[in-house]
């Protein structure tokens, strides 16, 4: 099995390259960090991450020939296995609003807005309570009251409640976990989240979608 990690200079790379090394070892998996839009089409499972603003992610990544179309004939086309990790989880939407409106990659219906958490500081920034709805493979054994760690200003408003896997309550319920189809996203950073991430890292690299 391949993994690919999309490199396109707006993502906590080595953190996560490690992270997913080391859940892949009881599956064989070989992982790469590659901005070759070819490695990434070749590959059996594609993790787009991402920190910073939407619009230099979305720019980033669009800046990287070839890449957007490689994940779209693979992720779409052919059905292979993604996941997107914070601004890689909040670019499946349809259009950020962060500074200003810009397009995503529409794979899951829904938008960018800043999050609403009167009284609390924003970024959103730390440990917080998972709070899951209903059964998914890669959240397989993730309960409600587990924990992931955080670090976002702003939150994915999803257009369809059954592709809102898991949310967390700051100020109002926050999105966490996305997903349809081949397609899943993580707001928080599985990477970082200690047991709790590394057991989604470990399902979604054994998810049969």
């Amino acid at each position: 099995m391949r993994v690919a990690l999309v490199d396109y200079d707006s993502g906590n790379l080595h953190s996560a390259e490690k992270a997913f090394a080391l859940m892949g070892r009881d599956v064989g998996a070989q992982v790469i960090v590659t901005s070759d839009p070819e490695a990434v089409a070749d590959a059996d499972r594609i993790v787009l991450p991402g920190d910073g603003a939407f619009p230099a992610c979305r720019k980033a990544l669009d800046e990287v020939p070839g890449m957007v179309d490689a994940l779209r004939d693979a992720v779409l086309a052919r059905g292979v296995p993604f996941m997107g990790i914070c601004v890689g989880m909040q670019m499946l939407a349809e259009t950020g609003h962060e500074y200003r409106e810009t397009a995503g990659l529409g794979w899951i219906g829904g938008q960018i807005q800043a999050i609403r958490a009167p009284g609390l500081k924003v970024p959103h920034m730390g440990w917080n309570d998972l709070t899951v709805h209903g059964a998914h493979p890669v959240l397989d054994g993730i309960k409600t009251g587990d924990h992931a760690y955080f670090v976002h200003s702003w939150q994915f408003d999803v257009t369809d409640p059954a592709h809102l896997l898991a949310t967390v309550d700051y100020g109002s319920a926050v999105t966490a976990v996305v997903g349809r189809d081949n397609i899943v996203g993580c707001q928080f950073h599985p990477e970082k989240s200690q047991d709790v991430g590394l057991r989604i890292i470990a399902n979604f690299l054994r998810w049969r979608p």
